[in-house]
């Protein structure tokens, strides 16, 4: 399935035991498996309609996927598996409520954590939300704000077109950087007008990604704590469009389009 380009295997995992991350590894290469920016697992829940589970690429276990929410959510009603258009989601971040309105999967995402010890973030100063930071790389720095969406963001603003930006070499110093104990997703973005924002985002134990659902929501958020942007925000990425409102105080919920691309058998 997609979503706004970010791709994943969704598979039913109802009375199924895997050695998950090894298997991920194997079905999400390009080329050589299936392809995907990770797999998700559909499972029963005790407290909510549904569990998902979401691995990356690299067999890692992700807190929240936004995009990837919002495939679990298509996958449900297209495979007749839920009749409901308003569901409730159990994570590892949490229980998140969704909306399905015509294609268009709209979730609810919690509200960002902006503390040092919640995103988490190692800083001298535990006053927040952290905007601006100051990181140091091998031959370069870079000003970050601070945001957990469920899994930890670091945004930054740049006048320079993102196009242009060496996500290739910046993004794996900005995951593994000692400032994240459990390494961190990371944006670039630029401002396009009102309400509008461009960015490309280098994905915790993925990569470069098309989209990020959760990177959006990080973005609109601290977009919002530098007053860029106010209630709601369009994010461009590569992939596509998304949709986010966050009024400052509640949940962030995040909207688009997700759709199933084709199916198969792993042998």
């Amino acid at each position: 399935m997609q979503a706004a380009g970010n791709d994943f295997i969704v598979a039913d995992a109802h009375n199924m035991e895997q050695d998950w991350p090894a298997l991920v590894s194997a079905m999400c290469k390009r080329r050589f498996g299936v392809g995907a920016d990770g797999l998700i697992l559909v499972l029963p829940s005790d407290s909510a309609h549904f569990r998902m589970r979401m691995f990356n690429p690299d067999g890692s276990e992700a807190e929240a996927c936004g995009n990837g929410l919002r495939c679990f959510v298509r996958y449900l009603v297209d495979r007749g598996l839920t009749g409901e258009k308003d569901l409730k989601v159990e994570t590892m971040a949490g229980i998140r409520d969704a909306q399905y309105n015509t294609g268009v999967v709209r979730v609810a995402m919690g509200s960002p954590l902006l503390a040092p010890q919640e995103i988490p973030v190692e800083v001298k100063d535990d006053t927040y939300p952290i905007l601006d930071y100051l990181i140091e790389l091998n031959d370069s720095e870079i000003k970050a704000s601070f945001v957990s969406m469920g899994n930890p963001h670091a945004v930054t603003f740049i006048e320079k077109p993102v196009d242009s930006f060496p996500l290739s070499s910046i993004g794996p110093q900005i995951e593994a950087h000692p400032t994240f104990p459990n390494r961190t997703n990371f944006e670039v973005v630029n401002m396009v007008g009102k309400g509008k924002l461009k960015a490309r985002v280098w994905e915790r134990g993925a990569g470069e990604t098309m989209s990020c659902g959760t990177g959006a929501c990080a973005i609109a958020v601290a977009a919002r704590l530098h007053e860029i942007v106010s209630d709601r925000a369009e994010v461009e990425l590569p992939g596509g469009t998304l949709s986010v409102e966050w009024d400052g105080k509640e949940e962030v919920w995040l909207s688009g389009p997700a759709e199933a691309v084709f199916e198969g058998e792993w042998t």
